[in-house]
């Protein structure tokens, strides 16, 4: 892409290659200026090279004709081979004229876009690394003053600021110009300086004037500016459309909905804007779709967004387009959350294949979901976005991205608010609870459950409060009030039966019964349990049933039944790894460590912690994972 660097690794190349002697013959170089308002032609290109080579005057022969054959003789007669440096070229016409007539000598061509017709070899520059982003900053202010500590000093601002840039090299040193300006403050003033201009495009190109070692001016729109000229009206509104899209990466489906394009057309198209390097193919293997994913660098994108803003009719375009996009996640997520809920006897969910298949999807997508969730705090995608919030809930809690969870339950509970539905205000109350109790904040999961029961209370809706009073209990236990949580899980467990609902009833009791058992009312704990695993086989939840297990197996090791505690962790550890709830799976491990530990089995203990390591890995739960491999190796 424009300012990745091509000329300055072209030019850095043939200065290393000249000075181990590979190019005896020199080296010629002519900039093509393939991107400016008037590109230099071949025809011009090889009076330059033919200058170069010495030939001017009343030696430059009349036609254009003879010119070119001037040039190539002159190549094929030398016999030290050249390098040919055919810079910033956007069109194959500039320079195919200019290949010598000889494989003898070499030729090194720079452009943003890709000549797939050609039998050319393709190198393909990425942005830097993060570190090799922070060397290069450094490097220009040592180069400017070898004194300048300051990237030693704000190892952390260097880093951000690297980030900001996007490890774009042209934006990369347009930052070092800016601290070279500013000598005497520090890295973070310039961080600080770009997140609150909230453009990071507009505070580098604000911020420094002049030219780089080859004339060229320092700055980033012009750049982006000259390569989106150049596309053709469907690649550009694409390019456009993309830049608006939830999330870093986006799927070929989500893409295609945002343009409304069938998925051949919007394939063609993104494969057109990969040529010209405004958009780079991601393949993700795991991804139901087929894999390929579409991503714009973060100053493209917020190039394309600055161009929406700037166009009422643009504005209007983009809004339907993330309209289209956020009624698209919400179809497939509903369908996706479908098989999480879904039970055998009950209707197969559609669209996925299964629940691998749907939790592949959900997993793919995450970014691009939360991120259009944060639309609800406009009117327009207020509705589809509160629905979409609901059913993240329970994949958000199952995978425990417990962060991007609360993010989810604050931007559907605005949105809530906002709308005046008391119904939909309570239950952004309890997803919200959930996604804090989730992340370790009780406190606020607390409140949050007692508004949500307050409201459904008031509305007279029994099944909704029974759910809010089990809500607030676990909450409630986990904040050690277990009483208050015996309490609310009682007065749930009886809603749930005075309504006819078994699965929640369900629900209730082995809930009820880990309160009960943190109370040390073990024998009633048993009884609790055993009730939730008896209904939970009737409705036919194998997971929960499985949750009734663990808990009844927890209740009874405490109650020194151990010759019953073995078979119980068995069920459950067996539908959890059928499941792939691998928290929970570490959780039945850990347990049955603790058992062979205390009877003096080493081994077999050892065993249980690696295996509850690797399944805490699965699920992401990393501090837990290091505390297994600790008593393994204790």
């Amino acid at each position: 892409m424009g300012g990745i660097g091509k000329t300055a690794l072209a030019v850095e190349t043939a200065h290393q290659a000249c000075s181990q002697d590979w190019f005896p013959g020199g080296t010629l170089f002519v900039d093509l200026r393939g991107y400016d308002d008037d590109p230099v032609t071949a025809d011009q290109a090889v009076l330059a090279l033919l200058d170069a080579l010495g030939v001017r005057g009343p030696d430059l022969p009349k036609t254009t004709a003879r010119q070119y054959d001037a040039y190539r003789q002159l190549l094929a007669e030398r016999q030290d081979r050249m390098l040919l440096i055919l810079d910033n070229a956007s069109d194959p016409a500039q320079y195919l004229p200019l290949l010598p007539g000889t494989d003898r000598h070499r030729v090194l061509i720079t452009s943003r876009d890709r000549p797939d017709s050609l039998a050319l070899r393709l190198i393909d520059l990425e942005t830097l690394p993060p570190d090799d982003s922070a060397a290069l900053i450094t490097r220009a202010l040592h180069d400017a003053d070898e004194r300048d500590d300051r990237p030693a000093g704000e190892p952390d601002a260097l880093r951000e600021l690297t980030a900001l840039c996007g490890h774009l090299p042209l934006a990369l040193q347009i930052a070092a110009a800016m601290l070279r300006r500013r000598r005497h403050r520090g890295i973070a003033s310039l961080v600080d300086e770009i997140r609150q201009a909230g453009d990071a495009m507009a505070a580098l190109d604000n911020g420094t004037r002049g030219t780089d070692q080859y004339g060229r001016s320092l700055t980033l729109r012009p750049v982006l500016e000259t390569s989106y000229r150049r596309l053709p009206p469907c690649q550009a509104r694409l390019l456009r459309l993309l830049a608006l899209a939830p999330g870093a990466e986006t799927s070929t489906d989500a893409v295609a909905a945002l343009a409304d394009l069938c998925t051949e057309t919007t394939v063609s198209l993104l494969e057109d804007l990969a040529a010209t390097y405004l958009v780079t193919p991601v393949w993700a293997d795991e991804s139901p779709d087929g894999g390929m994913r579409w991503r714009l660098h973060d100053l493209v994108r917020a190039f394309g967004v600055g161009v929406v803003a700037g166009d009422a009719g643009l504005v209007e375009e983009g809004e339907a387009a993330r309209e289209r996009v956020l009624d698209f996640y919400f179809a497939r997520a509903d369908a996706a959350d479908d098989w999480l809920w879904w039970l055998p006897g009950r209707p197969v969910p559609g669209f996925f294949g299964g629940r691998g298949e749907a939790l592949g999807w959900l997993d793919g997508e995450r970014s691009g979901l939360v991120a259009a969730v944060g639309w609800a705090e406009r009117e327009r995608y207020a509705g589809t976005a509160l629905r979409l919030a609901v059913c993240l809930a329970e994949y958000l809690g199952w995978r425990r991205y417990f962060d991007d969870w609360v993010a989810v339950g604050r931007a559907a509970l605005g949105a809530a608010g906002r709308s005046g539905d008391r119904t939909d205000k309570a239950d952004a109350w309890a997803n919200l609870g959930a996604a804090l109790r989730g992340a370790g904040r009780v406190t606020e999961a607390i409140d949050a459950h007692t508004r949500s029961r307050d409201l459904h209370q008031t509305a007279g809706d029994y099944p909704r409060e029974a759910v809010a009073w089990g809500n607030l209990g676990t909450a409630l236990r986990e904040a050690g009030r277990v009483a208050e949580a015996i309490d609310a899980h009682t007065r749930s467990r009886d809603l749930h039966q005075t309504v006819g609902d078994r699965h929640h009833e369900a629900i209730a009791w082995n809930n009820l019964g880990t309160a009960l058992r943190e109370a040390g009312r073990v024998a009633e704990a048993i009884d609790a349990h055993t009730r939730s695993r008896d209904l939970f086989q009737a409705v036919g939840d194998r997971h929960r049933e499985a949750m009734a297990w663990h808990g009844l197996g927890v209740a009874l090791q405490e109650a020194g039944r151990m010759a019953e505690v073995a078979e119980e962790y068995g069920k459950a550890l067996e539908v959890y790894r059928e499941f792939e709830d691998w928290y929970r799976t570490g959780r039945v491990l850990h347990n049955l460590a603790l058992i062979h530990a205390s009877a003096g089995r080493p081994a077999e203990a050892r065993a249980c912690w690696l295996q509850a390591a690797d399944a805490y890995t699965q699920a992401g739960a990393i501090p837990e994972a290091d505390q297994a491999r600790r008593n393994a190796e204790q």
